[in-house]
């Protein structure tokens, strides 16, 4: 994991009422981050990803996870460094807007209970 992955994972993903996996293989991408309920895949961005030719690459990645009734969210790391709160609220509220309010007060416990293949 990058810096700003690990800080996103240890400082908020790790203990979300939600399960989010850390590099996981959707299709044929690995995403930095993934939570199968609210079928969101978080992706963190370094200035690599700002260059026209890899824009082209993300949203031809972004639209391919789409058609899998994925949201994909992407994050920069910049935020991440300068606007870690308001990161977390950003994919906090992404993760409200998937599912109904109940489901994140009764959100399992259980490891892996919400994996769902693709």
């Amino acid at each position: 994991m990058t810096p700003w992955e690990r800080k996103l994972w240890y400082n908020f993903l790790r203990n979300y009422p939600l399960r989010f996996q850390r590099q996981k293989s959707i299709g044929n991408y690995i995403v930095d981050f993934y939570c199968a309920k609210a079928r969101l895949v978080v992706e963190l961005d370094g200035g690599g990803h700002y260059t026209s030719e890899q824009i082209k690459k993300d949203n031809i990645r972004a639209k391919e996870l789409e058609k899998m009734t994925l949201t994909v969210l992407r994050v920069s790391n910049l935020d991440i460094d300068r606007n870690f709160n308001g990161a977390c609220e950003y994919i906090d509220l992404a993760v409200k807007k998937s599912l109904p309010q109940s489901a994140l007060l009764t959100a399992p416990s259980s490891e892996g209970a919400d994996d769902i293949s693709i």
